[in-house]
């Protein structure tokens, strides 16, 4: 045979074997979604899936429910302001907080308005992407406002409970513990209150940051073995004692937020921490702060970790969510939205760090949110519901993949 025809035809077979293997990886890199429901606006909040129904909010102002399996609309229902609450179950209603400032009740099969709650909310600033989503305990739900107060609510007929001020807006998700509720607030501090009437139990104040003077606290508490996490824009993460509210210990951010903290989905002390401008997805153990490993996933990364077994999913505001081993880090697959893969290189390069000339292309911070729009960043949580996995992004889309 001749030499020169069969190194050409050993090349041509190698070249298409790793071709193929490119080929392959790639299509299990960017798995495509079994369907997509478009909005006409960014969504911030996350699923909810209930009984084969999907449940959620777009800055459209339109709240959605739809078919879990096709992803068809079921029913829409239009309010008067933007949606970055996730809702959540109550009996045969769903509840979620809106821009209008009003807290709505809907009957599940119909989209019916059940009752409202008007309180006075507003946003703090552009960096302020969520509203407080419903925390429900029995008979109650408790949730923040833009207005600066606290609210405990009946779920049956909407009629308060009690308020409590502070003097920011809050937009935190509340957490619970031990017959007290827990929120942060733009003020800088973290309050803990009793559940049953509102009054203060303890307040903890954080120690504030150049850039932030306040130490707005932004973001949601999480309770983990009996101490409160919590962290601001002050670029720390504080353990604080959820009965006398004095920190165990702190962890600085030298970059920037933490935004989401996720407790492990096993009773094993470990916490998981999303940052923002340092890219890191964190595994910590919760009672020393101690890191046991760290993944850099590149971009910044606001929404909370969901888990099945010890297969976790986090997203990055880059419009890609990753699962990884919850023990190890490991990343065992990658999930992105459509426009991920139609834009990326518009800011990009092929290994997703910023492009040489990108401060020709972002001038302000206003514009790299545009980019994450364009992008279709994923703020959310993602959601996880039998073989499905949801995902909402600032492309305006819910997208439903096959795990």
């Amino acid at each position: 045979m001749n030499t020169k025809f069969f190194n050409f035809s050993l090349y041509l077979l190698i070249s298409s074997i790793l071709f193929s293997i490119a080929v392959c990886g790639q299509e299990d890199r960017n798995q495509r979604a079994e369907w997509k429901f478009i909005t006409k606006a960014p969504i911030f909040s996350s699923p909810l899936v209930e009984n084969n129904h999907v449940f959620i909010g777009s800055l459209d102002s339109n709240f959605y429910c739809l078919d879990l399996v096709n992803g068809t609309l079921i029913w829409k229902m239009k309010t008067n302001g933007q949606i970055r609450s996730t809702a959540k179950s109550a009996g045969k209603n769903v509840l979620f907080f809106c821009g209008d400032g009003k807290l709505y009740a809907l009957e599940k099969t119909s989209g019916t308005i059940v009752w409202t709650f008007q309180t006075k909310d507003k946003m703090h600033d552009p960096f302020d992407y969520y509203q407080s989503s419903p925390l429900i305990l029995d008979e109650e739900v408790y949730f923040g406002s833009g207005d600066g107060n606290i609210y405990s609510l009946n779920t049956t007929t909407g009629k308060q409970t009690w308020s409590f001020a502070t003097k920011g807006e809050v937009h935190s998700t509340l957490a619970h513990y031990s017959g007290k509720i827990y929120a942060n607030s733009f003020d800088g501090n973290t309050y803990a209150l009793n559940k049953k009437d509102g009054s203060l139990v303890w307040k903890f104040k954080s120690v504030g940051h150049r850039y932030f003077p306040k130490g707005e606290m932004q973001f949601s508490p999480v309770v983990v073995n009996g101490l409160v996490i919590v962290s601001g824009r002050d670029y720390n993460l504080y353990a604080l004692d959820a009965e006398k509210g004095y920190s165990h210990w702190n962890k600085v951010f030298t970059r920037g937020w933490a935004p989401v903290i996720t407790p492990s989905p096993k009773d094993d002390s470990l916490l998981y921490v999303g940052t923002s401008d340092d890219y890191l997805l964190l595994c910590l153990n919760s009672l020393s702060g101690r890191e046991m490993w760290k993944a850099n996933l590149k971009f910044n990364i606001f929404g909370a970790c969901t888990f099945n077994g010890d297969t976790g999913y986090t997203s990055t505001l880059m419009g890609k969510c990753y699962a990884f081993n919850r023990k190890t880090g490991e990343i065992l697959k990658i999930y992105t939205s459509e426009t991920y893969l139609a834009h990326r290189l518009d800011y990009f390069k092929e290994d997703d760090t910023f492009r040489d000339d990108i401060y020709s292309i972002l001038h302000s911070n206003e514009d790299l949110i545009e980019a994450e729009y364009k992008v279709g960043g994923f703020y959310s949580t993602p959601a996880i519901a039998s073989e499905y996995l949801l995902l909402s992004s600032t492309d305006g889309s819910i997208y439903c993949y096959k795990r």
